[in-house]
């Protein structure tokens, strides 16, 4: 059950990155010079450009962190939750939302190599300079040069971000499973558990996008020695004063085309790991276990 949860967080890294580098060229692409016009171009202009391992740059980063920031954050949830006392939507949400802020401490890290490692050899099939080997020598380069308050780059935006998505994350993932009536007996659990997830994926996302947007702007800045922004408020100001409203709304089409079977195969994964690894009964591989009858309490 452990290598299945593995190779359940590994298999959505690999699904979910592409779509992850094409959301953060879209986000930070200069206006005035801007090198894609939309998603499918994004997508088809690094393929080709940067070959398909373009649009796995900056993986290694995640590969290592996803797991401990699911970790982090199942376990905060549930812990969480049990504390509180009563599983109400709006426990739920408190619960999501202390997890989301713990795990910030991983994330932004991980996110700030991520970013700058998609970044890096932009438009090029080799790479003419090659700042960062990999997704730990960037991290340590950037600890180097701007001590620990460098790696932690975006860490006011990403709580800010972090906070209430993943309220609205667990929320949501309650108030479908519920809704939908997940129950031992139905034969239509696990399509119900992945419906469940992956709506919840586009709700945690929605509510908070623009702040993603600013994330990625201030964590890019500074890339080729060129300091753009002061702070968040600055960024939030001169990305609307360039380029308007819709400067918020960057690679979102990317972004909910991946938050959907991500966060679909990670709630079912979770939610069907934790179902055998609680069940008292010792079950065969190739049988269905017992079903949770509230998979929202986790």
């Amino acid at each position: 059950m452990a290598l299945d949860f593995l190779a359940g967080c590994a298999a959505g890294v690999l699904v979910g990155h592409p779509f992850d580098t094409v959301k953060v060229r879209l986000q930070v692409q200069n206006v005035e010079k801007p090198l894609y016009r939309g998603t499918f171009h994004c997508f088809q202009s690094i393929i080709k450009q940067e070959s398909a391992f373009g649009l796995y740059k900056g993986i290694g980063s995640p590969m290592m962190g996803l797991t401990f920031i699911n970790a982090v954050v199942f376990g905060v949830q549930g812990n969480t939750l049990r504390a509180l006392g009563k599983d109400t939507p709006l426990n739920q949400f408190l619960a999501g939302s202390a997890a989301g802020a713990i795990q910030c401490v991983i994330c932004c890290p991980m996110e700030l190599a991520k970013t700058r490692m998609q970044l890096q050899g932009t438009g090029e099939y080799k790479l003419k300079t090659k700042n960062y080997k990999n997704s730990l020598d960037c991290l340590i380069k950037i600890y180097q040069k701007e001590g620990l308050r460098g790696i932690n780059r975006g860490m006011v935006s990403t709580l800010i971000r972090e906070t209430p998505s993943f309220g609205f994350y667990f929320l949501t993932y309650d108030c479908m499973t519920r809704y939908l009536g997940c129950e031992a007996e139905d034969s239509y659990v696990i399509p119900k558990l992945l419906f469940s997830g992956g709506m919840s994926g586009i709700v945690s996302w929605l509510s908070t996008y623009p702040m993603d947007v600013i994330k990625s702007r201030l964590q890019a800045d500074g890339v080729g020695g060129v300091t753009q922004y002061s702070g968040i408020l600055d960024c939030v100001r001169k990305s609307y004063h360039e380029e308007g409203w819709r400067v918020f709304t960057r690679g979102l089409t990317s972004t909910l085309l991946r938050a959907f079977p991500v966060n679909a195969a990670t709630f079912a994964t979770v939610t069907v790991f934790l179902m055998y690894m609680r069940s008292e009964d010792n079950i065969p591989e190739c049988e269905p276990g017992p079903v949770i009858h509230q998979p929202s309490s986790l």
